[in-house]
């Protein structure tokens, strides 16, 4: 597994979970509204979930490299594809309404509750299956040692460098909360990730390995 590949992974990963989408908004608002605490606890049942998605993801296309050249190139066009649907949804994408008008809530706060809310609302998201499948291939090498090891690593470093990233979002919430409420903001994030998805999908697309 070349030094390369895993340092792009690790780039192309960073700016995917640093742009404003569903999971991190979540977090940014449960952390505002009842703490950091709650935000951290969310983040972690959320990163949790991506080693189902990835062992998913890593066994099933493992096997179809292993039966069928033709059938894997098949699997990264469509991925290809699937990516640049992701980059037109991000250009259809409007601001999202955000409350923090709620109050930080006084209760005890219950970590595996939350932790669990945040594991299920990944795990039981078809979409983040689909993300995998087209993401991962892409940054692994047929020449490298065994496939799926391979993507079962690459879905370990996703989901540290996601759980850094959330947790700082919980911590930080304070402070990004006067940037999310700013037009500019959304102009900026916006098309940052369509130019970002479009690429992953045009390296996935001429990719050769």
């Amino acid at each position: 597994m070349e030094s390369s590949l895993i340092l792009s992974f690790l780039g192309a990963s960073i700016l995917l979970t640093i742009m404003p989408g569903p999971d991190n908004i979540f977090v940014l608002t449960e952390s505002i509204t009842k703490g950091q605490k709650n935000g951290i606890a969310i983040s972690t049942g959320l990163c949790s979930g991506v080693l189902i998605h990835t062992l998913a993801a890593a066994t099933g296309i493992s096997l179809i490299i292993k039966q069928s050249e033709l059938i894997f190139s098949i699997i990264k066009y469509l991925g290809a594809a699937y990516l640049f649907y992701l980059s037109y949804q991000a250009y259809r994408e409007q601001k999202p309404s955000l409350d923090f008008s709620e109050s930080k809530s006084e209760e005890k706060l219950k970590v595996f509750p939350l932790i669990r809310k945040g594991f299920l609302m990944n795990v039981l998201n078809p979409k983040v299956s689909l993300f995998f499948i087209a993401f991962l291939p892409q940054f692994v090498s047929k020449d490298g040692f065994d496939i799926t090891v391979q993507m079962i690593i690459l879905g370990v470093i996703f989901m540290l460098q996601t759980l850094l990233i959330f947790s700082f979002v919980a911590i930080s919430s304070g402070k990004l909360n006067r940037y999310v409420t700013r037009p500019k903001f959304w102009d900026i994030t916006k098309w940052s990730k369509i130019i970002v998805l479009a690429i992953l999908g045009l390296t996935l697309m001429v990719a050769t390995n």
